[in-house]
């Protein structure tokens, strides 16, 4: 079928943020005498928000409701000294855009991410009306996969789930496309193995974002 909206996760499948959300990380462990890691080894830690993160990314011992909650709130902090230091759309993602809008396919972004940063990112690096709806991680909304912000956003947009096409990089994304009836594609540019995502039920794998228009043509 011919899809008529898109919807994308941002980190790692619009924009590299990486190396800036690995900085700041950093920045929260260093300054309470934690080791830091590694950038590529954030791949695995993020994609379900910033608790989540740190919840990974702290020793074990040191993983307590307190001090996941203060490092959450510094990070907000240290990210936002950081996060457009590093932070690159992908190779082919405004080409792809274009290519979207060009066709009438209406675009919108979700993301675990706060809300806030989300906003900041998708404004600073895509431009204005490129997508229709712009929604990271709220206060009392349930983050992905659970579908309920996908879904707010396609009863915004009045188009129903199942002409939505999802791209995502983490097994958190196809999950979340799934459980909202959208078709989950995954973008093998990004932060995970294809393994991952084939293993949580992605209907196409994508090696670059213009693979996208082919889904969307039918």
């Amino acid at each position: 079928m011919r899809y008529s909206a898109a919807l994308f996760d941002l980190d790692g499948t619009l924009l590299d943020t990486l190396a800036d959300i690995a900085d700041a990380a950093n920045a929260v462990l260093d300054s309470f005498g934690f080791p830091t890691h590694p950038t590529q080894a954030y791949r695995w830690m993020v994609g379900a928000g910033v608790r989540e993160l740190f919840q990974r990314a702290l020793p074990g011992e040191s993983r307590g409701e307190a001090l996941v909650e203060r490092c959450t709130v510094d990070f907000a902090e240290a990210y936002g000294r950081t996060w457009n230091v590093k932070t690159r759309p992908y190779d082919g993602v405004p080409e792809l855009l274009g290519e979207l809008a060009g066709r009438g396919i209406r675009m919108a972004v979700l993301s675990n991410k706060p809300d806030d940063f989300t906003k900041r990112c998708v404004g600073f690096y895509f431009p204005d009306g490129t997508f229709d709806h712009v929604l990271g991680q709220r206060e009392g909304i349930p983050r992905k996969p659970d579908p309920a912000a996908a879904l707010e956003i396609a009863d915004a947009m009045g188009v129903p789930g199942e002409h939505f096409v999802y791209l995502g990089d983490t097994a958190v994304d196809i999950r979340t496309a799934l459980a909202a009836g959208m078709c989950p594609v995954g973008a093998l540019w990004g932060f995970r193995p294809p393994e991952e995502l084939a293993g949580a039920g992605a209907r196409a794998l994508l090696r670059r974002p213009s693979d996208l228009l082919a889904i969307v043509d039918g």
